[in-house]
């Protein structure tokens, strides 16, 4: 056999997936997916090498067969791993894929979104469309729609199911699952968190404004959503780490400029305001060159105020 008959055998081997090894059956990796129009992320297993960071998929969920996104490194799974309750990545996104891929964001959404809309303003339903998903696979077809309470839309899944002759799921979103559908880039410039690399949408809290010494303005400190951007809670375990490192206000320290008062601090960078004593001046100094002589007990943590 020639070397590039052997190079071909190789390849195709790849390509059908079964790439074993002698002994031990079936080699699987493990890689985290985004899937799905809500940026779902999860762990996959496949019996094929190569994945990477980027890598276009097709995969099998819980929901049928969907397309996704490699968003980590493939390792190698334990001989002993199981699998039995973890979906699979059944291969790289081919051209065919791409191109059906792109029938279904041309042609099918819009006149499903369309038709469900007509519908919905027909039958006087109190709700308002806001994306429709169609799972790759065709076997089911998501509505998400944001209403103020409970809407009783029977008469309109069954005009939908009729029509598509599919599994038909509404669903009811808010304001932040809205913008995680269809937003895109918050104020830094990066893409919104919460289609990047968030799993669950957790409360943020104005406490945690205030404990970063945001701004209060809700233009500044809201999210493509109008609600708390966030970033805020996702960060302020960091504030918190960096805050501990820092003499509390009111505590006496001695500098290089001589002994003071803590009066402010910054707490990214590490730097402690101190007003010296007798000299009516404030300065600047890096935590490590701050001895602190008699902490000031704090009535609750003073960024907090």
């Amino acid at each position: 056999m020639t070397t590039g008959a052997v190079s071909d055998n190789i390849l195709s081997r790849l390509e059908h997936n079964v790439f074993e090894v002698k002994g031990r059956g079936v080699m699987r990796y493990l890689a985290s997916v985004r899937y799905g129009a809500m940026s779902n992320i999860a762990n996959f297993y496949a019996k094929f090498p190569g994945l990477r960071m980027g890598t276009k998929v097709v995969v099998r969920t819980d929901r049928g067969v969907e397309l996704g996104e490699v968003v980590s490194r493939a390792e190698q799974m334990p001989d002993d791993a199981s699998t039995d309750n973890m979906s699979e990545v059944l291969r790289r996104m081919t051209a065919d894929d791409a191109q059906k891929l792109k029938k279904i964001e041309e042609e099918t959404v819009p006149k499903e979104y369309e038709y469900c809309a007509n519908r919905i303003k027909e039958l006087n339903l109190p709700m308002k469309l806001v994306d429709v998903e169609h799972l790759f696979g065709g076997n089911k077809v998501i509505f998400y729609f944001l209403a103020d309470g409970r809407v009783d839309f029977r008469e309109l899944v069954k005009d939908l199911a009729k029509q598509y002759q599919t599994r038909i799921e509404m669903r009811q979103i808010g304001v932040r699952d809205e913008a995680r559908l269809l937003a895109d880039y918050e104020h830094c410039g990066q893409p919104l968190c919460c289609k990047s690399f968030i799993k669950n949408l957790e409360p943020v809290t104005m406490k945690m404004a205030k404990s970063q010494k945001a701004t209060l303005d809700p233009a500044k400190i809201s999210g493509r959503c109008g609600r708390l951007m966030c970033c805020l809670r996702f960060e302020d375990r960091v504030y918190d780490e960096l805050r501990g490192k820092l003499p509390k206000k009111g505590a006496k320290v001695v500098t290089p400029k001589g002994a003071g008062e803590v009066v402010d601090y910054d707490v990214l960078r590490q730097l402690v305001r101190v007003e010296l004593n007798g000299k009516e001046e404030r300065m600047m100094f890096p935590v490590a060159e701050v001895k602190v002589t008699s902490p000031q007990p704090s009535k609750a943590d003073d960024d907090g105020e």
